[in-house]
């Protein structure tokens, strides 16, 4: 099982659309896969289920901010105990004879508010007190996805917010691999070198802190990004429009890896599809348009199958 942490500081860029068709994608290949939802947004929660089902089945006690209440009140839940298979994606992928399967844990809008306690939880009296305040509290998702029977899943992919608070800090310091959404423009790429140095600095302090720790129980971290995909692209004759280029390039230039594949900017399909609980690439596709959005997500998710394999579980 391997873990992934979809992010980026930019809001708006098709972050949930990327990790809600991923996802259903490669469940459709046969992939057993859970989303983890950590926005407090819950954008990827409703895109599967209808805010008054989840305010009536899954608020109160089933969502990942019921679990970090739960710590806090020494009454912790496992994380498995709040993992649910959304009913409509599952339908459909029966129908397609798919052994594939796509499960998720819901988030909820308070969560916000568990980054503020978190950051309550890392003061101490002395510097040993401090680092392992610190590593306790950074570490707390990836132990509890411990709760979770590895070989249940293929990958857990994780929708952070988009922000690096202590709950995005959480879900790198539990990932492999971190892949970045990015729409072709100033303010979403800007943000991507910044977004490098930060995981550098995160994993350069977790692991001087682990390394001083001196248990064998708190290893490294070196979750490494597998790449970025561009999203809302406007097309022309096949290849993005001049002005999207020199965004693009500047992000090669950085040197990070950058998906060949592309997703096109397409309000109609990828905005609708969140009321039926089903992603666009799940969807019977009815005219070429759709065939063409569909077909862009098979070719990223097979290019992000082959970037998966790099990645050391």
């Amino acid at each position: 099982m391997k873990i992934v942490s979809v992010i980026n500081y930019k809001g708006g860029v098709g972050k949930t659309s990327v990790t809600a068709n991923l996802a259903a994608e490669l469940a459709w290949r046969g992939q057993r896969v859970l989303m983890l939802d950590m926005d407090a947004q819950a954008s990827l929660t409703f895109s599967f289920i209808k805010p008054e089902e989840w305010l009536e089945q899954y608020a109160e006690r089933k969502t990942i901010k019921a679990w970090f209440d739960s710590i806090s009140e020494s009454q912790a839940v496992p994380i498995s105990d709040l993992i649910f298979t959304p009913s409509r994606v599952e339908a459909s992928l029966r129908s397609s004879g798919t052994q594939g399967r796509l499960d998720l844990v819901p988030s909820h809008l308070g969560l916000i508010n568990v980054d503020l306690e978190l950051a309550t939880q890392l003061s101490g009296g002395t510097l040993a007190q401090v680092k392992a305040s610190y590593l306790r509290v950074h570490r707390r998702l990836a132990e509890g996805l411990r709760s979770i029977d590895h070989s249940s899943y293929d990958l857990i992919l994780i929708d952070c917010p988009p922000n690096f608070n202590i709950v995005t800090k959480n879900a790198l310091v539990a990932s492999e691999g971190i892949l970045i959404p990015a729409k072709p423009d100033y303010l979403s790429t800007l943000g991507i070198d910044y977004l490098g140095r930060s995981v550098r600095d995160l994993v350069t302090e977790y692991n001087d802190f682990a390394a001083s720790h001196g248990s064998p129980a708190v290893s490294p971290i070196d979750p490494k990004i597998i790449g970025v995909v561009f999203t809302m692209i406007e097309p022309r004759s096949g290849e993005p429009i001049a002005a999207l280029r020199p965004f693009i390039q500047r992000t090669k230039d950085l040197g990070l890896p950058v998906f060949q594949s592309w997703l096109r900017e397409n309000k109609n399909f990828y905005a609708d599809a969140p009321q039926y609980g089903v992603p666009v690439v799940l969807l019977d596709t009815a005219n070429d348009a759709q065939r063409s959005v569909v077909r862009e997500i098979e070719d990223f998710s097979t290019e992000f199958i082959a970037a998966m394999g790099t990645l050391h579980p």
